[in-house]
């Protein structure tokens, strides 16, 4: 048992949210943001301890990386020339809408990497690996951030010294990865590969291109269907997780903090449907928060406690 966990997180983001104060005035907040943030912020949460590998320049880079200090993360900075992507997002107007990214969304910035950039990544992120216990694997913001063999060498590489992969990957990047070996992938149902999207409530077109996906590198596959309950396939069979109803504040972040619960309990020594039960909890302790991949390990634990495995088959 390694109870270190290291996320790959080609894309973090510097978030600026203007917001209306009680005062009338205005609040202006800094956030360090991305896919690989997320799950690092909540597998930080219930105690692993995580390496968070991401590329960071400029300003924008300077800023994140003091903010994800600040927050007592461990990031494992590759220095890019361009600055790093930021967004600016004014929430003045939208007092009623919880969920920042449905603000107005004034600015924006995005960044790619080179290819001495994508080797250092790359490089950085094998040599942490290889002293974790998990490998999480996150989303580049857009397909030209970096090559998507990427992901396939890295699953491959960490799997080969018996590092175990989590994946929360859709397009390119997943394809790839699967063709390296993952333990366990977390995916939307309507990111499943397939002819067209499945609907939600079609559990048993959900499970055959879940068996897919089993059939071509990943072990565990963990469907989400946004408010419905999660489904899981293992090699044991199919599941459907019954997790406790909340009223939502808004559902962004619950798949991430879902992958980063993933990660740190397989890290802790959990059998995996148990390292999935605590996921189903953490993402239903974040739709009643307004932060990506928050919640309190109490309160994860104590909702983890509630959910239920039914068997399907």
């Amino acid at each position: 048992m390694n109870p270190s966990v290291t996320v790959f997180a080609p894309s973090p983001v510097l978030r600026v949210l203007v917001e209306p104060s009680a005062s009338g005035d205005v609040e202006i907040h800094l956030h360090p943001g991305g896919q690989g943030v997320w799950v690092a912020r909540m597998a930080d949460r219930l105690g692993a301890r995580v390496r968070l590998c991401l590329p960071l320049g400029g300003e924008p880079g300077t800023a994140v990386e003091a903010l994800l200090r600040a927050e007592g993360l461990e990031p494992h900075v590759v220095r890019t020339a361009g600055p790093s992507a930021t967004a600016v997002l004014d929430h003045r107007g939208h007092e009623g809408e919880p969920d920042a990214e449905q603000a107005e969304r004034v600015a924006a910035s995005t960044a790619t990497l080179t290819r001495h950039e994508v080797d250092d990544l790359f490089s950085t992120t094998v040599t942490s690996a290889l002293d974790s216990g998990v490998l999480v694997l996150t989303g580049p913001e857009h397909d030209e951030v970096l090559p998507a063999d990427v992901f396939g060498r890295l699953a491959a590489d960490a799997r080969g010294q018996g590092t175990r992969v989590v994946a929360d990957l859709s397009g390119p990047a997943l394809e790839h990865a699967l063709e390296g070996g993952v333990d366990v992938l977390k995916i939307a149902h309507d990111e499943l590969p397939g002819d067209g999207e499945a609907e939600a409530g079609d559990v048993a077109e959900l499970l055959r291109r879940a068996g897919r996906l089993r059939e071509r590198g990943a072990g565990t596959v963990l469907v989400t269907r946004a408010a419905q309950e999660p489904l899981v396939l293992t090699g044991a069979g199919a599941h459907r997780l019954e997790v406790p109803s909340f009223t939502a504040v808004q559902f962004r972040g619950a798949g991430d903090s879902m992958s980063g619960a993933v990660a740190a309990r397989l890290a802790q020594g959990a059998d995996e449907l148990t390292a999935i039960r605590t996921a189903a909890a953490a993402g239903a302790v974040n739709v009643t928060r307004q932060g990506y991949g928050t919640g309190t390990a109490e309160a994860v634990e104590a909702v983890a406690q509630r959910v239920r495995v039914h068997r399907l088959d």
